[in-house]
């Protein structure tokens, strides 16, 4: 039965109570709706947070990169506010497995990276299965002694092969102003000190890699003890193969000293995110 019937005798329906009946059902129907929206509201708000990335350091690798990871967990852990996403840190590389890192949709080397054959794997089977990562400087650190050709094939060839000492600050290049990483940066800027790695073969020779900044021929020669005199030196680029971004920048204190690296380190994060084939999660409406 109708409930505003209810409050009314049966027979007694005479023309002031339909009115006030007609009412009645136009307060119940706007009730109904106030209740449904205030529903929706609630699952939106649901969406937060919109992601949850878990971050890798160590405390016992050189000075240097500690201050990067310092430094970085503050910028990472700066960006949650309002709830927007979850930045989780380890200094424990055991817990790169499966069981612990299936949950995140963003892993971030800051300073470290696999120890031990296990963790290759898990990480191998988090990114070939739709993983998103983010590795700064040091984590893609390979040579001919680190015996992991499916990382090597993950950065798109790139070995390391030179780096410049002491740390100092370069024009960088922006490769592609269009990309969604580097859309709005200037063409060059002065990235702050910051040891760079020269790779051999380059990335670039990759035509599944996507450079998105490189080392400024301008700079050459670049350090006082080891110098780099030229060459192809690429300092952000995507794997297009994987959800991925590497950028060089992790070394010492002063990497988030500069407004345009800075927004370049957080486009490169929400664009490895968005990209993510689940779905774009800064879509959803708040």
């Amino acid at each position: 039965m109708d409930p505003a019937q209810q409050l009314v005798p049966a027979g007694r329906h005479c023309p002031g109570v339909r009115i006030k009946l007609k009412i009645m059902r136009s307060i119940i129907r706007f009730l109904g709706l106030i209740a449904i929206l205030l529903a929706g509201s609630t699952i939106s708000s649901a969406q937060f947070p919109r992601f949850k990335a878990l971050g890798f350091y160590s405390t016992t690798v050189e000075t240097s990169h500690v201050e990067f990871a310092n430094d970085a967990i503050k910028f990472f852990r700066a960006l949650t506010e309002g709830n927007g996403f979850v930045f989780d840190t380890t200094s424990n590389m055991a817990d790169l497995n499966t069981a612990k890192i299936k949950d995140y949709q963003l892993l971030v080397w800051i300073n470290d990276f696999p120890h031990d054959q296990a963790q290759r794997d898990a990480f191998q089977d988090y990114m070939e299965n739709g993983g998103g990562w983010l590795g700064f400087h040091v984590a893609a650190y390979n040579d001919r002694d680190t015996h992991w050709p499916w990382f090597v094939k993950f950065l798109g060839g790139a070995v390391f092969y030179s780096n410049n000492w002491p740390p100092m600050p370069v024009k960088l290049i922006v490769d592609d102003t269009s990309h969604p990483v580097t859309k709005g940066l200037p063409k060059t800027f002065i990235a702050p000190i910051n040891e760079w790695y020269q790779w051999r073969p380059s990335p670039r020779e990759n035509k599944k890699v996507k450079v998105l900044a490189t080392l400024s021929p301008d700079n050459y020669p670049l350090g006082l003890k080891d110098i780099l005199t030229g060459g192809d030196v690429p300092v952000v680029w995507t794997n297009t193969d994987y959800r991925m971004i590497y950028l060089n920048m992790g070394h010492g204190p002063h990497i988030f000293t500069d407004a345009t690296q800075n927004r370049l380190i957080i486009a490169a994060m929400r664009w490895v995110v968005a990209i993510d084939k689940k779905g774009n999660v800064f879509l959803k409406t708040k």
